[in-house]
């Protein structure tokens, strides 16, 4: 098995491309251990030294690692540590069920306008976000204003903010007149 790795937009997350399916549908997003073991994958890298976080999306493995910690150091146990799953045999969730979409359910006078928030979003704004090893949510929309929660490599990242204001909420207020403004959320 050949793990490829590339490097993120946030210094303390890499990629991890195993070059076979990681989850079938979704995302999965665990920003500490607590939860992992809904991933026996997760699980397993949260046992190496040093790493902070893991998002797993259709095809990688994204690996966040502590401030202290230098890739060097734990890139290695990391690599190790994805093909001892592969070769174990284990599914990478627990339950059979995957991942999810991650779109915070809305209803109410707005629910055109969010789905086509959404619709955009999953179009056009994550497929890019992915190449960076995470993903952006729609987490609310409040009078004019879009609640977005990032993931995986975006969450803490040095240039979200701009790919936040300059990006998507150009995007989504170029195609929805009645977005104002996007935000970020943290869950």
């Amino acid at each position: 098995m050949f793990i490829q790795t590339e490097s993120t937009p946030n210094p303390a997350t890499l990629k991890f491309l195993p070059g076979q399916s990681v989850l079938d549908a979704g995302t999965a997003d665990f920003p500490s251990a607590e939860g992992a073991e809904a991933s026996p994958l997760a699980a397993r890298l949260f046992r190496v030294p040093g790493v902070s976080g893991v998002f797993l999306g259709n095809d990688f493995v994204t690996v966040t690692k502590a401030e202290a910690i230098e890739w060097d150091h734990v890139k290695p146990a990391i690599l190790g540590a994805i093909m001892e799953h592969y070769q174990s045999g284990q599914p990478v969730m627990a339950d059979a069920g995957g991942g999810t979409s991650g779109h915070a359910d809305h209803s109410g006078e707005d629910s055109e306008i969010v789905g086509q928030i959404k619709e955009l979003l999953d179009t056009r704004v994550r497929p890019a976000v992915a190449q960076d090893g995470g993903d952006i949510t729609f987490h609310g929309f409040d009078r004019g204003v879009v609640y977005l929660h990032m993931q995986g490599a975006c969450a803490g990242c040095p240039s979200s903010t701009i790919t936040l204001k300059m990006g998507i909420e150009n995007l989504l207020r170029h195609y929805i007149p009645e977005v104002t403004e996007v935000r970020p959320v943290g869950l």
